[in-house]
C-alpha cells in the first residue's frame, strides 16, 4: 500500500462524513497494520509529515507493534524507535496536539515493556530524567512536551493495560516497583521544583495564553499522577474514595518533613485561576493522606498543625471555593482530615477551636445551598460522622467541641432538605427523593452525625413534625385545597419519615440508655399516627413516596426494636403503650402486619411498594421468635387462609409478567408461617393450597384445548407464569421432610403434566420457561436434606425422571430455536443455565442411586446426560466465560459428573471431550468480560477440581493398562486414552497453564492448583523435563543453579503414584516452590519469562 494512499484512507477515516467510506477506510487500515512491512511504512508517514492524521496513524501503528510480544521487534529496532519519537519530537514542537499525546504514549509503552532490557550491561530504556531534561531547558512548546512525557511515563507505569493483563501482573508489578525506586521520587521533586518557580513568576505568567496554561495543568497532573501511583501494589479501584491512605516509600520523607512541599500547593491554590486551582487541591488530597507511619508522633503533630492552618486558610478566604470544582475538592480535603488522623490528634492542635468553628459554619452554609454541587455533601457529611463516632475513644486533654457544634450541623441538614421541598415542586426541578441512594447514603452519615446531643435531635424531629402533620390535617380537611400545597406537605413529610426511620437506626453505634429509647418512642408514635391517616385515605389515592420513606422506617424499626435480641421492657414500648395502647410486641407486630396487608391490597399498581413491603414481610417471617408471635394473629391467620387476588390484587393477572416476580417472595414468607404450626396436618395443607389447586386445574383446562381455536393463550400463559413463582416460593421454604412431602404429593403426578405441556407449548418465550424451570430446579434441591424419602419409596426416581423430562423437552426444542446474538443470553442461554443447575441439583442431592437405570433398563439419566451434551456444544466456548450465571453453573455441574459420573464422561465422542477440556483450559485463567473476582475464583477452584478427577481417572487407565482386569469387571472405555494419543498438546498446554500461575501469577487458590498438577506431570514427563530445562535457561546466568535446585526440591521424595499421602507431599513442597520463586522476584532482576513465552520461542 503506497503511503499517498495511506494519507488518503487517514483522511477519509477522521473526516468523511460518508458511514460506508469510513468503515472501508477502516478495514483497509487495519489490515496495514497487520502487514509485514508495517515499520518501514510507518517511518515513511512521520518523515513526510504531512498529513498529521497519517501521524496519529504511524504512532498508535507503532505502539501496537511494539505491545505485541511475538512477532517481536528487536531490542535495536526498540531503541532506534524510542530514540527517534524523543528527536521528532523535539524537531517538531509544534505538532498537533493528538499527535504529540499518540507519540507520549508510544514513548511511555516502550520505555514500559523495555524497562529491563540491557545492553553491555547499561538499562537502554531507563535513561528518562536525562534525555527529558533536554525538553525542559527548551522553549515553551519544548518543555511541555517533556512534562507530557514524564506525566504519560509515570501513568503508564502505573496502569494495566490489556498488554500486561495478558502478560503476568508478577512483571508489571516487577517494572512498576522498580521505576518507583529508581526514578518516580527524582520526577515528582523535578516537578516540585518546576511548580515552585512558577509559584514564584506566577505575578508575571499570563494565564490566558495557551501555551502557559498548558504547561501548568501538565505540570500539576505530572504532580498528582506521582501521588496517586499504586506504591505497593494494591492496585485499589480509583472509584472507592474510602480506601485513602498514600503508601509513600520511606525515601521520600524529607519531601513531606520540610513542610515546603504542602506550602507549595496551599500558596498554587491561592494564586492559581479557577481552571487550575482544583488540580492544585487534588495533589492537597493526595498528601493530606500520606500513611501514618512516615512520620513519629511528633512529626507528625506539625504536619497535622499546617495542615489544619492551610485548610483555615481556604475557609478565611473563601472566595475560590464558588467555583464547583475548587469546592468538590476541598470537601474531599477535609473529609480525609479525618480519614487519616484521629480525633484525639485533631483536638491538640492550636488553631483547632478556630478551625473546627469554620469549619462548621462551612457546612452549614454548604448543606443550606442544597442545589450547589449536591455530589459533595457526602464527603462533608463523613467528615462529621467520623469525628461524632470517634468521641467515646478521645482520651486527649483538650475539648473536642463536637457537642456546641455538630448539632448546627444535624439541624442544617434537616431543615435545608425540608425546605428544598417547595422549591422543588414549585420550579419542578429534579426531586433528591427520586435518588434513594443517595438519600440512603446520606441518611446513614446523618444516623451517627444526630445520635451527638440527641435530645437535641429529637426535639427538633418532634417539632418539625408537628407543624408538617398539623398543616397536612388542616389541607385534608379543607375542601378547596390547592393540590401543589398538600404535595409540599407530603414531600416535608416524606422527609422527616426518612431522617426520624435513620435517627431509629443510628441506635446500634452507640450504647443507648432509657432516655433516647424514650425519644425514639415520640419519634415512632407520631410516623405511626401518621400512617393512620395516611392509610384512612388510602381509597381516595396516595402518595407513593411517602408510602416508601414509611417502609424504610419499619425496617430501621424492626432492626432496633423488633425481634429475637430486642430487651422487652424498652422505653419505646412504655410510650407506644401510653400513645398508641401498643403495650407489647405482638401488638407491634399486628401494625406491621396491618400496614403489610394495606400495602399489598391498595399499592398493587406500584412495584417498589409491593416489592418493598414484600421484602419486610421476608424479614419479619425469618425471626425464630418472631415467627411464632406473628402465626397467633388473626391479621396473619387471614393472609393464610385468603391469599388470593380479590384480596390481594397484585396475585392477579391483569399486573405485568415483569412484576410477579415478587410473587415468590410472598409465598415464601407464607410457607414459613404456615409451617410453624402445619406439622403433619394434612387438611390444613389442602385448604391453603385451595387457590393454587383451582389455578391448576383451570390451566390444566385451558391447555387441553391448546391445539382449537378457543385457546386462550395469553390467559393461559400469565396464570401459568404466576403459578409457577408461587410454587417455586413455597417449595424454597418447605426445607423440612414433612412439608416437601406434602408439597410433593400434591404436585406429582396430578400437575406435572402441565408444566410439562406448557414447556412444550412455549419452549421459545422465556418468560414462561424461566419461571417453570427455576420452579423444578427448586424441587430437585435437597434443601436441608428434606428429600430424605423411605427405603421402601421410589420418590427419589420419580423425581429424578420429571426433571429429566423437563430438561430433555426443553433442551430438544431449544436447540432449533435461532436467536440474534445480543438476545443470546436472555432467549436461550438463561434457560441452559437453569437446566445446568436443575441437573446439577438432582446429581448432588444424594437422594437417587444412579446405577439403579442402567441396571434397569431406564434412559432416564442417559437422556438427560446427552440433552447436556447437546445443549453444551450449542454454545460458543467464549459464551461459557462471558455470562457469568452460565459459566458457575455450567463448571459445577462439569465438576459433579466428574467426581461421580466418569463413566459417562469416559464415553463420550472425541471432540465433546476436546471441547470438555479446552473449557476447563479457559476457565482456569478465568477473565471473562464480566466476571468478577469471586466468580473467577470459583470458576477457577472448580476447573481444577475437575481436571484432578479426569487426570486422575487417566492416570489409573494407564497404569492398569498392562494389569489383567478381575473377571466380572467390565473394562471401562478407553476413549480419553485414544483421544490424549493423538492430541497430547491439550494436556501439555494445561500443564503449562497451571504451573505458570502458580509461578509467575497472583495466585488465590494455590491447594486447588496443587491437586490436578502432580497427576499432569507424571502424565507429561517428558513435556514437563523440556519445559523446566526452557524456565531455566531463561533466568540469568547467576539464577540458573537456584531454579535448577527448587525445581529438585519440587519433586524431591515424590513417587510415581497419586495415593493421598503422596500428593500431600507435593502440595506442601510446591508452596515452598512457590515461595522461593515469589522471593527471588521481588528481588532485582530475576526473569518472569512466562511459561507460555516459552511455547512460542
Amino acid at each position: 500500500m503506497e503511503v499517498r494512499q495511506l494519507e488518503l484512507l487517514c483522511k477519509q477515516l477522521y473526516e468523511s462524513s460518508d458511514s460506508a467510506q469510513r468503515a472501508e477506510a477502516e478495514k483497509a487500515l487495519v489490515s496495514f497494520q497487520n502487514s509485514p512491512d508495517t515499520l518501514s511504512k510507518c517511518q515513511l508517514l512521520l518523515d513526510r509529515g504531512d498529513s498529521c492524521y497519517a501521524q496519529l496513524l504511524a504512532a498508535t501503528t507503532l505502539t501496537k507493534l511494539v505491545s505485541r510480544s511475538a512477532q517481536g521487534l528487536s531490542l535495536q529496532q526498540r531503541v532506534d524507535i524510542r530514540n527517534y519519537v524523543l528527536n521528532y519530537l523535539a524537531t517538531r514542537p509544534k505538532l498537533p496536539n493528538f499527535v504529540i499525546q499518540a507519540l507520549v504514549a508510544l514513548f511511555a509503552r516502550i520505555s514500559k515493556l523495555g524497562w529491563f532490557d540491557n545492553d553491555k550491561d547499561e538499562f537502554v530504556f531507563r535513561n528518562v530524567v536525562t534525555d527529558i531534561t533536554k525538553f525542559l531547558q527548551g522553549s515553551v512548546e519544548h518543555c511541555m512536551i517533556g512534562v507530557q512525557l514524564l506525566s504519560q511515563l509515570t501513568c503508564e507505569m502505573n496502569q494495566i493495560s490489556e498488554a500486561d493483563a495478558n502478560r503476568s501482573l508478577t512483571k508489571h508489578r516487577k517494572i512498576a516497583s522498580s521505576f518507583r525506586d529508581t526514578q518516580l521520587f527524582e520526577i515528582f521533586r523535578l516537578s516540585c521544583t518546576l511548580l515552585g518557580t512558577a509559584r514564584e513568576n506566577c505575578k508575571s505568567l499570563n494565564f490566558n495564553d495557551e501555551g502557559q496554561h498548558g504547561l501548568m495543568t501538565q505540570l500539576l497532573r505530572l504532580a498528582h499522577n506521582c501521588l496517586t501511583f499504586d506504591f505497593i501494589g494494591t492496585s485499589t479501584d480509583e472509584s472507592s474514595d474510602d480506601l485513602c491512605t498514600v503508601q509513600i516509600p520511606t525515601s521520600w520523607r524529607p519531601a513531606f518533613l520540610d513542610f515546603t512541599t504542602l506550602k507549595l500547593f496551599f500558596d498554587l491554590y491561592h494564586s492559581l485561576p479557577n481552571t487550575l486551582s482544583p488540580l492544585a487541591l487534588s495533589c492537597l488530597v493526595q498528601i493530606a493522606s500520606v500513611r501514618r507511619s512516615l512520620f513519629s508522633n511528633t512529626e507528625r503533630a506539625k504536619f497535622l498543625t499546617h495542615l489544619v492552618n492551610g485548610v483555615k486558610h481556604i475557609l478565611q478566604n473563601p472566595q475560590g471555593l464558588s467555583d464547583p470544582s475548587n469546592y468538590h475538592e476541598f470537601c474531599r480535603l477535609l473529609a480525609r482530615l479525618k480519614s487519616n488522623y484521629q480525633l484525639g490528634e485533631l483536638v491538640m492542635v492550636e488553631n483547632y477551636p478556630e478551625a473546627i468553628q469554620l469549619i462548621a459554619k462551612f457546612t452549614v452554609q454548604s448543606l443550606q445551598m442544597w442545589q450547589f454541587a449536591p455530589n459533595s455533601v457526602h464527603y462533608l457529611l463523613s467528615l462529621w460522622q467520623r469525628m461524632v463516632a470517634s468521641v467515646p475513644y478521645v482520651k486527649a486533654t483538650e475539648p473536642h467541641l463536637l457537642e456546641t457544634y455538630t448539632p448546627e450541623v444535624s439541624n442544617a441538614y434537616i431543615t435545608s432538605r425540608l425546605e428544598s421541598v417547595a422549591v422543588v415542586v414549585r420550579e419542578g426541578l429534579e426531586d433528591p427523593l427520586d435518588d434513594l441512594g443517595m438519600v440512603q447514603q446520606q441518611l446513614e452519615q446523618l444516623s451517627v452525625i444526630g445520635r451527638c446531643e440527641y435530645q437535641k435531635t429529637c426535639t427538633l424531629l418532634v417539632q418539625l413534625f408537628d407543624q408538617a402533620a398539623r398543616a397536612y390535617q388542616e389541607l385534608m380537611a379543607s375542601p378547596n385545597a390547592q393540590q401543589i400545597d398538600v404535595t409540599i406537605q407530603e414531600g416535608r413529610l416524606t422527609w422527616l419519615v426518612y431522617i426520624i426511620g435513620s435517627a431509629i437506626g443510628g441506635r446500634v453505634s452507640f450504647n443507648s440508655n432509657d432516655e433516647h429509647d424514650a425519644m425514639d418512642g415520640e419519634l415512632v408514635c407520631r410516623v405511626l399516627q401518621l400512617m393512620n391517616l395516611t392509610d384512612s385515605r388510602l381509597a381516595q389515592g396516595g402518595c407513593e413516596k411517602l408510602e416508601l420513606a414509611m417502609l424504610s422506617f419499619f425496617e430501621q424499626f424492626r432492626k432496633i426494636y423488633v425481634g429475637d435480641q430486642v430487651q422487652k421492657n424498652s422505653k419505646v414500648y412504655r410510650r407506644l403503650s401510653e400513645v398508641l395502647g401498643l403495650s407489647d410486641e405482638s401488638m407491634v407486630l399486628s401494625v406491621f402486619i396491618r400496614k403489610i396487608i394495606t400495602n399489598l391490597k391498595y399499592w398493587g399498581r406500584s412495584e417498589p411498594i409491593i416489592s418493598k413491603t414484600l421484602q419486610l414481610l421476608s424479614d419479619l417471617s425469618v425471626g425464630y421468635s418472631c415467627v411464632r408471635k406473628l402465626v397467633k394473629l388473626e391479621e396473619v391467620q387471614f393472609m393464610l387462609n385468603n391469599h388470593t387476588s380479590e384480596h390481594f390484587p397484585f396475585l392477579g393477572n391483569s399486573v405485568a409478567v415483569s412484576e410477579m416476580r415478587c410473587r415468590s417472595m410472598f409465598y415464601t414468607s407464607l410457607g414459613r408461617l404456615l409451617m410453624v404450626d402445619l406439622g403433619e396436618d394434612e387438611d390444613r395443607f389442602d385448604n391453603f393450597m385451595l387457590p393454587l389447586t383451582a389455578a391448576f386445574e383451570s390451566i390444566g383446562t385451558m391447555l387441553a384445548s391448546a391445539e382449537t381455536p378457543l385457546f386462550a393463550a395469553e390467559e393461559a400463559k400469565k396464570a401459568l407464569i404466576g403459578l409457577s413463582r408461587d410454587l417455586r416460593g413455597l417449595a424454597f421454604a418447605f426445607n423440612t421432610k414433612t412439608s416437601y412431602m406434602m408439597l410433593f404429593d400434591w404436585i406429582y403426578p396430578n400437575y406435572t403434566p402441565i408444566l410439562l405441556h406448557a414447556v412444550e407449548l412455549w419452549y421459545h418465550d422465556p418468560q414462561v420457561t424461566t419461571p417453570v424451570l427455576k420452579l423444578f430446579a427448586e424441587l430437585v434441591q435437597n434443601r436441608s436434606q428434606r428429600l430424605q424419602f423411605d427405603v421402601s419409596s421410589p420418590n427419589g426416581i420419580l423425581l429424578f425422571r420429571e426433571a429429566s423430562k423437563v430438561i430433555c423437552s426443553y433442551g430438544s426444542h431449544i436447540l432449533n430455536v435461532e436467536v440474534p446474538k445480543d438476545q443470546i443470553y436472555p432467549m436461550k442461554l438463561k434457560g441452559i443455565s437453569i437446566c445446568f443447575s436443575m441437573l446439577k441439583a438432582a446429581l448432588c442431592g444424594s437422594y437417587v442411586n444412579f446405577g439403579v437405570f442402567r441396571l434397569y433398563g431406564d434412559e432416564a439419566l442417559d437422556n438427560a446426560l446427552n440433552t447436556f451434551v447437546k445443549l453444551l456444544l450449542s454454545i460458543p466456548q467464549s459464551d461459557l466465560l462471558d455470562y457469568p450465571k452460565l459459566s458457575q453453573t455450567y463448571y459445577v455441574l462439569l465438576e459433579c459428573l466428574a467426581q461421580d459420573h466418569m463413566s459417562f464422561l469416559s464415553t463420550l465422542e472425541p471432540r465433546v471431550f476436546l471441547y470438555i477440556l479446552s473449557s476447563i483450559s479457559e476457565g482456569l485463567t478465568a477473565l471473562g468480560v464480566n466476571l468478577n473476582y469471586f466468580t473467577d475464583t470459583m470458576v477457577c477452584t472448580g476447573c481444577c477440581a475437575t481436571l484432578d478427577h479426569i487426570v486422575t481417572y487417566l492416570f489409573k487407565q494407564l497404569t492398569q493398562k498392562g494389569k489383567k482386569t478381575r473377571r466380572g469387571v467390565p473394562t471401562a472405555s478407553d476413549m480419553f486414552l485414544q483421544v490424549l494419543e493423538l492430541h497430547p498438546e491439550i494436556l501439555q498446554q494445561i500443564l503449562s497453564t497451571v504451573l505458570n500461575v502458580i509461578m509467575f501469577e497472583d495466585c488465590r487458590n494455590q491447594w486447588s492448583m496443587s491437586r490436578p498438577l502432580l497427576g499432569l506431570i507424571l502424565l507429561n514427563e517428558e513435556y514437563f523435563n523440556q519445559l523446566r530445562e526452557n524456565i531455566i535457561r531463561s533466568q540469568p546466568p547467576d539464577k540458573q543453579a537456584a531454579m535448577l535446585q527448587w525445581f529438585d526440591n519440587l519433586m524431591e521424595g515424590i513417587e510415581r503414584n497419586l495415593l493421598t499421602k503422596n500428593r500431600d507431599r507435593f502440595t506442601q513442597n510446591l508452596s515452598m516452590f512457590r515461595r522461593d520463586i515469589n522471593d527471588s522476584l521481588k528481588g532485582p532482576n530475576m526473569t518472569a519469562a512466562s511459561v507460555s513465552d516459552m511455547m512460542t520461542s
